[in-house]
């Protein structure tokens, strides 16, 4: 995932982005409102394809709040511009990350439950790029700040990855230093979810991203495969996080 992409001119490396956030979804709870997860959808997606799927989830307790990435330039597509929380260059483990993309929209889910009462617990969620980004939340979040080094202020209690990956995974273990950072990492739920038939985000990708956030400290990670499954998501999966979020977050269900 290229810091320096069609996006930015030869020798502005430095320069700062303006990112343009779309139009926000919000799922209101049918239920006694106990959580709030923000849900980051996929590459040339938006929040409201995302939003009219979570409303038909028996999850009565949760507020969802379903944003549009920015459209911006995406160096997997020859600098064709599309709805994106960062640039990609490539989808593998051995991509360069677009850090400045990752910390301006995890800096926007951030805002986004800025609002949110205190004794509302709240995640992140997401899909394919969106999960990525929420697993790039989940570490800023266990570090305590942002890869910019801004502080990061929100509190986690779970956070969800459907067919996606961790970026950073080769510098994850560096950045999780001193009692406090390991603490919030142990701490926090992940559920991960991936099909073996994905050929886009490969399987491979999410099993790595699952085992190397266990060998990092991040002691409440489950990981599910669905051996048909490709790249979108099916019933059994979202019972599975109905069932998991259920669990986790301690909901009434009414």
């Amino acid at each position: 995932m290229s810091l320096s992409g069609p996006s930015m001119g030869s020798g502005a490396r430095t320069a700062r982005r303006a990112f343009e956030f779309g139009r926000t979804y919000v799922v209101r709870p049918k239920g006694k409102h106990q959580a709030t997860i923000v849900w980051l959808h996929g590459l040339g997606d938006n929040g409201s394809s995302w939003s009219q799927l979570l409303e038909t989830l028996p999850l009565p307790n949760i507020k969802w709040i379903c944003p549009t990435a920015p459209s911006q330039p995406i160096t997997l597509f020859g600098g064709f511009p599309s709805t994106a929380w960062c640039d990609v260059s490539d989808l593998s483990e051995d991509a360069n990350e677009d850090l400045e993309g990752l910390d301006a929209s995890a800096a926007h889910v951030v805002s986004l439950l800025s609002t949110e009462p205190s004794d509302i617990k709240v995640g992140i969620g997401g899909f394919s790029m969106g999960a990525a980004t929420s697993l790039y939340s989940a570490t800023c979040f266990a570090q305590g700040k942002f890869g910019n080094g801004n502080p990061y202020p929100t509190n986690l209690s779970a956070v969800v990855g459907l067919s996606g990956w961790l970026p950073g995974s080769k510098t994850v273990t560096n950045k999780l230093e001193g009692d406090e950072a390991t603490r919030r990492a142990a701490s926090l739920p992940i559920l991960l979810c991936h099909g073996r038939g994905d050929d886009v985000v490969r399987f491979k990708f999410g099993e790595k991203s699952a085992q190397k956030l266990s060998s990092s400290g991040f002691n409440d990670v489950t990981f599910k495969d669905y051996t048909a499954l490709g790249h979108y998501t099916i019933p059994e999966e979202m019972d599975e996080v109905c069932a998991w979020l259920t669990s986790k977050l301690g909901l009434e269900g009414k």
